[in-house]
């Protein structure tokens, strides 16, 4: 056996044994659930880091950790209830998906790379723009085909919650709620795939600023109870058109509004205005949250990037938990709709998200132009 590989399998033993002390150290605290997405974590982690093998042999042996100390009868193979069948199984065959997925995606990447280096020295006569650009079309096509593949496993997952919870098991409703959140996720990489692609389906029409600010306080209704989150239209000119898609307009400024909701104090107040700047409709979402430090105010447009807050160190973030892909889709929305999206300080402390659009004349709705 090499060292490397003699590392390997050390790190791989050492992970899993820290974990499992550390587990057995609050055993009486923990809840079945807890253990196996700990568990699940060093599987993923080692899959990550050494391999399919590794991660394989990790997730077998973290099910006998996992029966063995954590499933009473303690310290025994026996199972007393027979619904922690579920959970182990559970365990075992996320862990097992997982640590496949993770092989799987490692081969294509290297694969993509190799190619991507095929790409760059077989068009080296012809620049290297254009041989870094198919290498960012081949990584956007890897991303949607790993992302695609996902969503088979979570599916099985799900599946296999929703029956332990029509058994009565409640931990169901936990595992339920994490597919759920990585269904998300999967949806937000497919979409920044597709906007990167140019192939984003859109459907612009003419529609009024006052139904699309009414849709996106509803969608924001259940987490804005007891919120001070005042609307107000232009009153100069109360008729507000534009020309745009009415479903990814929505989401963009749902976006917006969550994360003033998410980062502004409870008891401040949170601006949602809408007026019109010559052929564009402006919307403006204000808080009184920390804002952006100077340096991060173009970088939070970015795939995977979350704001740091301003006077703050330059590792710091803000403290509510996402991927970072909200902001880099919702400007990549507003930018297929020949619209953008804007940051800007608020005079006072705060933020100020600016959504442009293109505006329509009251000509355009009488005469049934089409957009």
């Amino acid at each position: 056996m090499s060292a490397v590989r003699a590392r390997t399998w050390a790190g791989t033993a050492i992970a899993l044994t820290t974990t499992t002390l550390a587990l057995l150290a609050f055993r009486a605290e923990l809840d079945k659930v807890h253990v196996a997405l700990a568990f699940l974590l060093v599987v993923l982690g080692t899959s990550a880091a050494a391999g399919r093998l590794p991660g394989l042999v990790t997730a077998a042996a973290g099910f006998l950790a996992f029966n063995f100390f954590f499933l009473p009868p303690y310290n025994t193979f026996v199972i007393a209830d027979p619904l922690d069948w579920f959970v182990l199984v559970a365990f075992l065959i996320t862990g097992i998906v997982a640590a496949q997925l993770l092989a799987w995606a490692q081969a294509e990447a290297e694969q993509a790379r190799q190619r991507a280096e095929d790409v760059v020295r077989l068009s080296a006569a012809a620049g290297r723009a254009e041989a870094l650009l198919e290498a960012d079309k081949l990584k956007d096509a890897l991303l949607a085909t790993v992302s695609h593949d996902i969503r088979t496993p979570l599916t099985t997952i799900r599946a296999l919650a929703q029956e332990m919870g029509s058994d009565g098991d409640e931990r169901a409703n936990a595992i339920a709620e994490e597919v759920d959140r990585l269904n998300r996720f999967v949806a937000d990489l497919l979409d920044l795939s597709q906007l990167h692609a140019g192939a984003i389906p859109l459907r612009v029409e003419l529609n009024a600023a006052e139904d699309l600010m009414g849709a996106a306080l509803q969608r924001v209704s259940g987490i804005a109870r007891g919120r001070d989150l005042r609307a107000s239209l232009d009153p100069s000119d109360p008729v507000l058109l534009g020309r745009f898609d009415f479903a990814h307009a929505l989401r963009i400024l749902g976006n917006l509004l969550e994360n003033a909701l998410k980062y502004a104090p409870v008891e401040s107040t949170i601006e949602f205005t809408v007026r019109r700047e010559g052929t564009q409709l402006r919307f403006d979402v204000a808080d009184r949250g920390p804002g952006i430090a100077p340096e991060a105010r173009e970088r939070i447009f970015a795939p995977f990037v979350r704001g740091q807050a301003a006077g703050a160190s330059p590792d710091a973030r803000t403290g509510a938990s996402g991927a970072g892909l909200g902001l880099a889709i919702a400007r990549g929305l507003a930018v297929a709709q020949h619209g953008s999206l804007e940051y800007a300080p608020r005079e006072g402390g705060g933020s100020v998200f600016s959504l442009r659009l293109p505006a329509a004349d009251m000509t355009d709705l009488s005469q049934g132009v089409s957009p």
